[in-house]
């Protein structure tokens, strides 16, 4: 998971639980660009007041949330609990568009802070693949207010969501990605890092024209696998990546001795021509099979076996005949990490949500259509992954800039401040932390927002 902040004005700080090469790169040119545009605001001042007090509700109300089927209504009866943080919050959904010309389109669900939103900073949450959407994992299996329940019938409150804290925006990125879309074809074939970053940019800038208030709140990013973990280790260099996993498979018996014996010897994940040693890809397709046999990201869990779950026989959303926890296809031109999709405490959720967002109703509740037409939802497009054409090797250089610039960084792994970069370990979390430890990645969260160091004692 990755984060940054962005005050509009000059002030950036990137917190980071998984970092993505597109998501560094995009806070780069974001840190410039509104600094552009707070310029361009003090000459047009009373414009923006005007946008503010008279239109501002008008132009936000077309995309509030106000039937979601399944919401809760009344946590409190339910919980006994007379604090109503969780039901006095709105929440917004929609399309923002990124190119007029090409009819592309990014698909966002931004959720008010459940107290005082106009005090507490924005937040943008991204999820990686590349190609697998931010709604479907962190909105509604990790962070967010409402996570998806058994069979996608309904929705339950998550009580360690991070709108206890922030006001969160989380955006399907890029196209292809959930309901993101572009009417023109051959922006497809063009997706990568920079392709990603350039929509992104101009998406919050065409948010922020819609939700003005928000401009002046201090901004976070984050993001999740391709935004760079995996398997616990942050992907920030694609050769210490392909180490990683492989020591990692080792020490939890994935592997055998004789096969990490052979990788070590065999391979040298430096080189461009990594996939020409024969034994080397031999002993590296042994790591992947045997991951087909098990949840990478949650070694120590099940598998969603079909028919372990009730599934609604009239739908045809939900998967009964293939497991959703397939290595995405193994690049053998590149260096490029194999993906895994899936892999959450429950491990069926994956199929909860495809049944959720691929019902008509909810998509009409999130204006995504128009309660006719529906559109076809998956949580992961292999596609994207398979043709991404734009991928650094290393963002360590990025890292670099960011912390030279006096950027706080947050990194998962054992608690561990350095100069600009904090590095924390979740003990007993797979690839999803908040998924496995709500309550602890809240507190994590929290501390970093206030910019104080992370607890150091069990609450």
């Amino acid at each position: 998971m990755m984060m940054m902040m962005i005050n509009l004005v000059s002030k950036l700080v990137v917190l980071t639980l998984v970092l993505s090469t597109y998501y560094l790169q995009f806070v780069e040119s974001v840190n410039l660009g509104f600094r552009d545009w707070k310029l361009w605001s003090r000459d047009h001042l009373h414009h923006e007041k005007l946008l503010e007090n008279n239109i501002n509700n008008n132009y936000e109300d077309d995309h509030l949330v106000t039937k979601l089927p399944g919401q809760p209504q009344n946590y409190d009866d339910d919980n006994n609990n007379n604090n109503n943080e969780y039901n006095n919050f709105r929440h917004y959904a929609g399309f923002i568009t990124v190119h007029k010309i090409h009819g592309r389109a990014l698909f966002y669900w931004f959720y008010e802070a459940s107290s005082l939103p106009h005090q507490k900073p924005l937040v943008l949450w991204l999820n990686g693949g590349p190609g697998c959407s931010s709604v479907g994992y962190g909105a509604t299996q990790e962070i967010g207010p409402f996570i998806v329940d058994t069979n996608g019938h309904s929705l339950k409150f998550n009580p360690a969501s991070w709108n206890k804290e922030a006001n969160m925006l989380f955006l399907e990125s890029p196209i292809g990605v959930g309901f993101s879309y572009s009417n023109t074809t051959t922006d497809y074939e063009n997706l990568g890092d920079e392709f990603t970053a350039n929509d992104a940019y101009t998406f919050l800038h065409e948010w922020f024209l819609k939700f003005p208030s928000y401009k002046n709140h201090s901004f976070y990013i984050a993001g999740e696998s391709y935004a760079g973990k995996y398997l616990g280790n942050p992907e920030t260099s694609d050769a210490e990546d392909w180490k990683g996993l492989v020591d990692y498979a080792w020490s939890h018996a994935v592997i055998s001795d004789e096969t990490h014996k052979i990788i070590k010897e065999k391979c040298d994940f430096n080189s461009n021509k990594t996939w020409d040693n024969e034994d080397c890809t031999n002993g590296v397709d042994e790591v992947l099979k045997q991951y087909k046999e098990i949840d990478i990201y949650s070694l120590y869990t099940p598998l969603c076996i079909p028919h372990d779950h009730d599934h609604d026989s009239s739908s045809t959303t939900t998967n009964t005949t293939t497991s959703p926890y397939q290595i995405m296809t193994l690049k053998r031109s590149s260096t490029m990490m194999p993906r895994i999709l899936g892999g959450y405490y429950d491990p069926c959720l994956d199929d909860y949500a495809k049944a959720f967002y691929n019902r008509l109703d909810v998509q009409k509740a999130l204006h995504v259509t128009d309660g006719v037409h529906p559109r076809n939802w998956t949580i992961c497009n292999h596609n994207i992954f398979s043709q991404w054409i734009d991928s650094k090797p290393s963002v360590l250089p990025i890292y670099k800039k960011l912390i030279t610039a006096g950027l706080r960084i947050w990194v998962s792994g054992w608690y561990q401040e350095y100069e600009g970069v904090t590095f924390a370990t979740f003990r007993g979390a797979g690839h999803a932390v908040p998924c496995f430890k709500p309550n602890n990645s809240l507190a994590f969260f929290t501390s970093f927002l206030k910019g104080q160091s992370l607890p150091s004692t069990r609450s």
